[in-house]
């Protein structure tokens, strides 16, 4: 009877006692003369297993001779283990070398930097801490898409290639069918006429704008892929391919959008707490001490509010000497952040920002001067979502994109929206990546990325 891990450790009663065969990989092996044991792992689960032979089967030298990494089919019986803090062991009846593994396999059963696994990154899923640190991540995806989908959201694919910048700040990947050797060149400038899409064309920084066309279809949308940023940026948070969600709601305003993306992180904390215990404790005990019980805290925090100005005004009133002094009007610092969720001590929604330092298509508050937009800042991580109520009313989207300098042909159907059937309408951005750093309590967006795009890097 073939099972998987995961299958023996939830049911081991049933299988106590009984033959089994497992089918999996060498994490370590250790021989003695007369024994012989093996830390098995078939990846269903963070657990291992422990596999002992002895001189009383025919291939035992041979089995010895198993190197680490190696594939195998284990036949044997289950057992209560001698071994304290060890509920269980496989006594061997036989053991086939389905893989074998030479001895300058790079994973061997010793301590390895990040720096050095990085290199390895084809490899790496096997060490410990990327076994935990990417089920997380697929735990986390699939919460995500059950959270929206019990609750009647449609999930839109958006285009990854597009020829508008959502967010204005021109840090796009280009996309060109030339070949760039020979670029057809018209009057001094690139012919893009004779371009795949007539247009110039890049890779897209956000769905937002496409998600809200579906959005005042179907009321309720989101979207969840890769998004890309052509920017030359080497810190621990910032990655040129990550992945965005961003749901958008009709008939929602500002306050409601606050309710949604805290309902939604609470959701998707509590749920990865519960479906991914052994992963949680092993980085609560070799990642970030305290960690569960931080995101417990968070799950049973009702989350502050206050807005942008009252931010600002509690900085200027801190004894801190700041790196950054607060200003009203601009922007805040990662000290700030910091320093505001311990104030607060817990999740804070920071709301009505400058418009000056915001995007276009957020809804100008009444005073002219702020726009109905917010970021929640948690503790231990700042800024981990962003959101706004969007402007529904034409002649000021167009007046904001005219005081921009915006081309608004290039958006003329993003702005034609709020000629037919226009409503109020919020959503909000949450980069994956950087809700994985806070789960996990891993530092670097590079290590919770499968294969990551960092300046330099586009290997594998």
């Amino acid at each position: 009877m073939i099972i998987d891990v995961k299958e023996l450790y939830n049911n081991i009663d049933k299988y106590m006692g009984k033959e089994i065969t497992l089918q999996g990989w060498i994490r370590n092996h250790r021989k003695q003369k007369e024994l012989g044991f093996i830390d098995f792992s078939d990846g269903t689960c963070f657990q291992h297993v422990q596999v002992v032979y002895d001189d009383q089967l025919d291939d035992f030298d041979s089995i010895t001779k198993y190197h680490v990494g190696s594939a195998i089919e284990v036949h044997g019986l289950v057992i209560q283990s001698p071994k304290e803090g060890q509920a269980f062991e496989i006594q061997t009846q036989k053991i086939l070398l389905l893989g074998d593994c030479p001895e300058d396999y790079p994973l061997q059963p010793k301590k390895h930097s990040r720096e050095f696994l990085r290199e390895q990154a084809y490899l790496r899923p096997r060490a410990n801490l990327f076994q935990a640190a990417f089920r997380v991540r697929s735990v986390a995806a699939y919460s995500i898409h059950k959270y929206f989908q019990e609750r009647g959201y449609v999930y839109f694919q958006a285009p990854l290639l597009t020829a508008s910048d959502c967010e204005g700040a021109g840090e796009m990947f280009h996309v060109t069918s030339f070949d760039l050797a020979h670029v057809p060149m018209k009057d001094g400038e690139v012919d893009y006429s004779k371009d795949m899409f007539d247009c110039p064309s890049s890779l897209t920084v956000s769905g937002q704008l496409e998600a809200e066309t579906f959005a005042l279809a179907y009321k309720k949308t989101y979207t969840f892929g890769p998004t890309f940023r052509a920017e030359n940026s080497n810190t621990r948070v910032h990655a040129n391919e990550f992945w965005m969600i961003e749901p958008e709601i009709a008939f929602c305003d500002l306050a409601g959008d606050m309710e949604i993306m805290e309902d939604m992180l609470k959701y998707v904390v509590s749920y990865v707490l519960e479906h991914c215990k052994d992963e949680m404790e092993f980085f609560d005990k070799f990642i970030e001490s305290g960690l569960i019980q931080k995101l417990e805290k968070l799950v049973h925090s009702r989350f502050t509010r206050i807005t942008h100005r009252e931010a600002i005004e509690i900085l200027q009133k801190a004894d801190v000497k700041w790196e950054f002094e607060p200003k009203q009007g601009e922007d805040i610092a990662k000290e700030h952040e910091k320093y505001i969720t311990e104030y607060f001590d817990g999740p804070v929604f920071i709301t009505d920002w400058p418009k000056d330092i915001k995007a276009f298509y957020m809804k100008e508050n009444e005073d002219g001067q702020t726009v109905a937009a917010v970021d929640l800042e948690v503790p231990g991580a700042g800024e981990i979502m962003g959101g706004s109520q969007r402007e529904d009313c034409y002649e000021k989207l167009v007046k904001r994109m005219d005081d921009l300098g915006m081309d608004k042909q290039e958006l003329y159907w993003y702005i034609n929206l709020r000629k037919f059937g226009s409503c109020v309408h919020s959503g909000f951005g949450l980069g994956f990546e950087r809700l994985l750093i806070y789960i996990t309590g891993i530092d670097n967006i590079r290590d919770v990325i499968p294969y990551p795009r960092t300046p330099g890097n586009c290997d594998f």
